[in-house]
């Protein structure tokens, strides 16, 4: 069984290109459903808008290949249109 805070201890990488994306620091999860719809990755420019989802990586839980005991590998062929505000 994982934990949500063990998520956030793993560094995600996008196996397409190997780019580091970051910690995982927050989860969109459907408490309906009881399922994480996606992990969010902070954008590189948070310093000015801590409070703000905009520029943050939000990546749909399908598209995570790998949990690992250190990383989380994804698959985004166009991470850069991923990137999104929370609705």
């Amino acid at each position: 069984m994982m934990k949500t805070s063990d998520l956030r201890q793993r560094e995600v990488i996008n196996i397409v290109d190997g780019k580091r994306l970051g910690f995982v620091t927050d989860l969109d999860i459907d408490l309906e459903q009881g399922i994480i719809k996606s992990i969010i990755i902070p954008g590189h420019n948070k310093i000015f808008s801590l409070f703000s989802r905009s520029g943050d990586y939000v990546i749909p839980w399908e598209q995570i290949k790998t949990i690992g005991s250190d990383v989380i590998l994804v698959e985004l062929p166009n991470y850069i249109s991923n990137k999104a505000g929370m609705t």
